[in-house]
């Protein structure tokens, strides 16, 4: 409980609390804060004191303010070497996180001769172009882009796609992920469209990650566009030592 007597301002008190009750889970990652109004009937304070709490847990990375919609619980990140190949499902499990997938997307297309060019292939290619949004606790981190070339993966047309796709490919055809190449990390700002899918702001910051994946016999399986929420995941760079 606040003691008004306390020497420590009531804001810093309830800062305390409030971080308390997100470390405890009351207040679980992604999850909006209650409104100024409930959390002063909550915690017995005035709005000035609230208001004051909750802009030093966003100072301190507790919280995050979206304009328009309400303070929420800073989610948290999913952390990955950039050096590793990883499944965005294998990415998740190792931080303790659940993955969930939604297919928004299964269609046959040319390749652009945009990301023809990108990734130094030939214009026009027939592929089958595979959207999904990925999840991790129930909140949206990526948007995934992947095409695949249609003379052989056309059975992805029929496949259920919510899993690791990854695993589909290993255990169900023998397609053995071995490696990726043409691997390119930026940062650009949400679409209209992007931000709706990972409900973000508009012009919002997303890693755009592009890479060529191939197989076991160095066989292209897909080309890819992933769009991550920059506040959702964090990538770690390759410990270096310099040789002597």
């Amino acid at each position: 409980m606040l003691d008004a007597n306390n020497t420590i301002p009531l804001y810093l008190q309830m800062k305390e609390l409030v971080k308390k009750d997100i470390l405890d889970r009351e207040y679980s990652s992604g999850e909006q804060l209650p409104t100024e109004p409930e959390l002063c009937e909550k915690y017995g304070v005035s709005r000035i004191t609230v208001r004051k709490a909750v802009e030093e847990l966003c100072k301190e990375g507790f919280l995050v303010k979206k304009q328009g919609k309400g303070t929420f619980v800073r989610p948290k990140k999913i952390q990955r070497k950039i050096e590793h190949l990883m499944s965005f499902t294998q990415a998740c499990q190792n931080n303790g996180m659940e993955p969930s997938t939604s297919v928004l997307k299964r269609e046959f297309v040319q390749l652009e001769p945009r990301l023809a060019e990108e990734f130094h292939l030939r214009p026009r290619l027939p592929m089958i172009m595979i959207q999904r949004l990925r999840k991790a606790d129930g909140i949206p981190v990526m948007l995934e882009n992947n095409y695949y070339p249609r003379e052989d993966f056309t059975f992805l047309m029929e496949e259920s796609l919510d899993g690791s796709l990854y695993q589909l490919l290993e255990d169900k055809y023998h397609v053995m992920i071995e490696s990726s190449r043409d691997s390119y990390l930026d940062v650009v700002k949400a679409d209209a469209e992007q931000a709706r899918v990972l409900e973000l702001g508009c012009g919002e910051p997303l890693f755009c990650m592009t890479a060529k994946i191939f197989d076991s016999r160095d066989r292209l399986v897909h080309v890819g566009v992933e769009y991550i929420v920059c506040e959702r995941y964090r990538f770690g760079l390759v410990d270096y030592y310099k040789t002597r």
